[in-house]
């Protein structure tokens, strides 16, 4: 089973959604309070569930907030954000090498953000 990992960062707290091997599947924005990363974390459990935008896909369909959007960056490396209702970058993740990995990332934060534990 996953976990939020709750950590002081330089200017606030942050998390890290773990999965149940320990890697990290996502990562949050810094926030200045730890009530509003907890926020985060309960806005990324009620989001979670949402459709994915292949950017990567010439001509793709757009979807509403909430959604993933999958891309690549400046490496080349296939990487998520998930937005919320609102528009907001709620959690995003690590570069993969193949758009496969990335979207087994986005299933791992289906399968493991509704019941995963909050840890500090």
């Amino acid at each position: 089973m996953g976990k939020f990992v709750v950590s002081e960062a330089k200017n606030g707290f942050k998390f890290n959604l773990k999965a149940g091997n320990g890697e990290t599947i996502a990562t949050s924005e810094v926030y200045a309070s730890k009530k509003s990363c907890l926020n985060g974390i309960e806005s990324v459990r009620t989001n979670c569930a949402s459709a994915i935008e292949d950017q990567t896909e010439k001509d793709f369909p757009k979807e509403k907030n909430p959604k993933y959007e999958v891309y690549t960056d400046k490496k080349g490396e296939f990487r998520f954000r998930l937005k919320a209702k609102n528009g907001q970058i709620i959690a995003v993740s690590e570069g993969y090498k193949t758009k496969k990995s990335c979207l087994n990332g986005i299933a791992s934060i289906k399968k493991n953000a509704p019941e995963a534990k909050i840890t500090e």
